[in-house]
């Protein structure tokens, strides 16, 4: 398998007519395309604009507060009320329906359906029972008496069937033959012969009529049809394609032509805009207000968030010390209405030591004992 590329095809020559239609279509294309493009992309830029500083906040803004009323809720409602509801409405079911259901299949159905099975068969014996005893021999009987009568009625009857199939042949088999034969397959030959004779009449009238006809409309359409599209139609199709190809050809150049100078344009305005108002005022919040802020900062901002923060410790202490005053004049009250508490007990909670301990060092213990 080649997997070379073929080389490139050598270009078409071109006449002389799409040489003169290709220049003053491209200067025509270029001058109406050029305010289109800047127009298409200024609304690029201002939808950009949009979308990156409205609408994706504005978005995401709807789609919080869509979540906010709509799919908490009902995840609130699916998984703290209906879920909870839905497992009891089981366990109701189970414990109203489930449970009294086996009960009944196993201990009242199951029984009666044993004792229905018991009766069935008992049943099926008795008449199994009748049919063979009974029925079976009845049955035989009455096969043997029905065979005697039909023989009997053979014997019978084997004369008159023979009268009854000679007078047939003769009065109308024979007469029926004949006729058809000497009568009906003579006429219904001539009707044929006639109707083959009439269809090819017809067929021959039919093709003189379509000849004439096709022959007529070949020389009143199709010829003239055929000269007009050979010498009219097609030279002007292909005059068509290939102002059209060059028209197609002149936008998709335009169109890039058009992109580099809005490109331009739009830097240039850019630039503008950046002299104009941006440099202004950057130059203006570093050599201005910077400087200011850090005069304010320093001259004002500073010793009142100092000052501040000194009120507040000063503050927080006569917090502190009035509520120790309160604690103490609280305890003194108490004291005097209730008298001094008494002083708690002290209790030794360490281990017990000497005799009192269980331990490897003591003679107490089995293996240490003299």
């Amino acid at each position: 398998m080649d997997l070379r590329k073929p080389p490139p095809e050598p270009p078409q020559p071109e006449g002389c007519l799409v040489v003169a239609v290709r220049l003053p279509v491209r200067i025509v294309v270029l001058v109406l395309v050029v305010p289109v493009r800047m127009v298409w992309d200024a609304l690029v830029a201002t939808g950009r604009l949009l979308r990156d500083a409205v609408l994706r906040p504005l978005g995401r803004a709807l789609l919080w507060l869509a979540r906010a009323v709509f799919v908490w809720p009902l995840v609130g409602l699916w998984r703290y009320l209906l879920v909870p509801a839905a497992r009891a409405s089981a366990w109701l079911a189970a414990v109203l329906v489930a449970v009294p259901a086996v009960w009944l299949y196993r201990w009242v159905l199951t029984p009666v359906g044993h004792a229905l099975t018991w009766l069935g068969r008992g049943a099926g014996a008795v008449l199994a029972w009748v049919y063979a005893r009974l029925l079976t021999p009845a049955g035989h009987a009455l096969a043997r008496l029905l065979t005697a009568v039909g023989a009997v009625l053979a014997l019978l009857g084997t004369g008159t069937y023979t009268a009854v199939a000679w007078l047939a042949r003769h009065l109308l088999v024979v007469p029926a033959r004949w006729l058809y034969t000497w009568l009906l397959a003579p006429a219904g030959r001539a009707v044929a012969w006639c109707v083959r004779g009439l269809g090819r009449l017809l067929g021959l009238l039919v093709t003189g009529a379509g000849l004439a006809l096709y022959w007529t409309g070949r020389t009143l359409l199709v010829l003239p049809a055929l000269v007009l599209w050979r010498r009219v139609l097609v030279p002007v199709g292909r005059l068509l394609v290939v102002v059209a190809r060059e028209v197609g050809d002149a936008l998709g150049h335009a169109w890039r032509v058009a992109g580099r100078i809005s490109r331009a344009v739009g830097r240039a305005l850019g630039t503008l805009f950046r002299w104009i108002l941006v440099e202004p005022a950057r130059r203006v919040y570093r050599g201005v207000l910077t400087p200011v802020g850090h005069v304010v900062r320093d001259a004002v901002l500073r010793p009142a968030a100092a000052g501040a923060r000194a009120v507040g410790r000063a503050g927080r202490e006569a917090l502190a010390s009035a509520r120790a005053t309160v604690r103490q004049a609280r305890a003194e009250a108490r004291r005097m209405l209730f008298g001094a508490p008494r002083p708690p007990v002290p209790v030794d909670r360490r281990e017990p030591s000497g005799a009192a301990a269980r331990s490897l060092g003591s003679s107490t213990t089995a293996l240490t004992k003299d």
